[in-house]
């Protein structure tokens, strides 16, 4: 367990500051202080070692999204998503979550693990308002989109605050 963590968190700086296509398993081997064959005791691929990282990546933003967000209502509903916007524009996370994880796992395996941690939390933050003008599921869809394409639009130099101000008016346009 220890050399699996180990591999996983090794894999995630390499993945994130280099991308999935220019780090081999030879060099999560040497870094992370094991031989190749462990690597692939661990995960059956570089794919499958990759998987595993991006769930970690996706589990760090659920997460960072339930802390800011610990209640219901508009305010935790704008808390949770502007904390998924700062957590996904990280170096650490960006790459991995936004970046190279559709074209790595595909589109479609990408979209059901992003629905299983921060889509998830929307989608209940969502359905816990009262007041809601439109769908919730068509207001997640959009806010789901909104923010993975204002966290690349940040990574590309856009001013984050900007980013946040704009995210929590949409929010606030959605209340009845």
């Amino acid at each position: 367990m220890q050399t699996e963590k180990r591999l996983r968190g090794v894999a995630r700086e390499l993945f994130a500051d280099r991308g999935f296509a220019d780090v081999s398993i030879d060099e999560v081997a040497e870094t992370a202080g094991v031989t190749r064959g462990a690597v692939y005791h661990h995960f059956a691929s570089k794919r499958g070692l990759f998987e595993a990282v991006l769930a970690d990546a996706q589990a760090t933003i659920a997460d960072a999204v339930a802390r800011a967000a610990p209640g219901d209502g508009w305010e935790a509903l704008a808390d949770g998503s502007v904390a998924f916007l700062r957590t996904a524009v990280d170096p650490r996370i960006r790459r991995i979550v936004l970046v190279d994880g559709p074209a790595v796992v595909g589109w479609d395996t990408w979209r059901r693990a992003d629905a299983e941690n921060s889509v998830r939390l929307l989608a209940e933050g969502l359905a816990a308002l009262d007041n809601l003008a439109v769908d919730a599921g068509a207001a997640g869809a959009l806010l789901s989109g909104a923010m993975n394409e204002a966290a690349l639009w940040i990574a590309q130099g856009g001013d984050p605050d900007l980013a946040e101000a704009a995210l929590r008016r949409m929010i606030a346009a959605l209340r009845r």
